[in-house]
């Protein structure tokens, strides 16, 4: 049986709860658009101080963690695991490394594997999926690394700056993290 601190913590980073304190970080990553740009496909958009203040709704279809340091407690970013069909046993996944300096490091696959180890380990799911925009190749390969593989293409799904992109989507299955 794990402990807590296998549970939540990683090599560098851990999962924690939302603190009143992380508003203005996630404020100022929300007026970073290279960071939107790669978080997901809505159009990006900055987003004031009290629009993150209300503590994370999670739900039994959404769970999600802030990301912070080992080292010295410093806020680097999200984890979240949401649309949930726990009859299905499945359920999506969406990371963001908001602080910069925390990029490229290996704190974004250290959450990966918490993540994974969270949803396959504590919430008994058997697959998790994510879709990634085709530039952000920093990420599939993270994702990669970890043992996610590519399923498919969602075709020119996303357009930034007149330009057309695909994404990509890919899962991760209990028995391929086990391996």
């Amino acid at each position: 049986m794990s402990n807590n601190h296998s549970l939540f913590c990683g090599q560098l980073v851990r999962l924690c709860a939302s603190r009143p304190e992380d508003a203005a970080a996630l404020a100022l990553w929300s007026e970073d658009a290279d960071y939107l740009r790669n978080l997901d496909t809505e159009f990006a958009i900055p987003r004031s101080v009290e629009s993150f203040e209300k503590s994370i709704e999670n739900s039994s279809n959404s769970l999600e963690f802030r990301l912070r340091t080992l080292e010295d407690d410093t806020l680097i970013g999200f984890v979240a695991l949401f649309r949930m069909e726990w009859n299905n046993q499945c359920g999506k996944m969406a990371i963001g490394i908001g602080d910069p300096n925390f990029r490229g490091k290996g704190y974004g696959t250290d959450a990966l594997r918490l993540i994974l180890r969270y949803g396959f380990c504590e919430l008994n799911l058997n697959r998790i999926g994510l879709d990634v925009i085709s530039y952000n190749k920093r990420a599939i390969h993270a994702y990669q690394k970890v043992g996610f593989q590519v399923e498919g293409t969602m075709r020119e799904s996303v357009l930034r700056d007149g330009q057309k992109f695909d994404r990509i989507l890919m899962s991760i299955l209990r028995n391929e993290y086990q391996k």
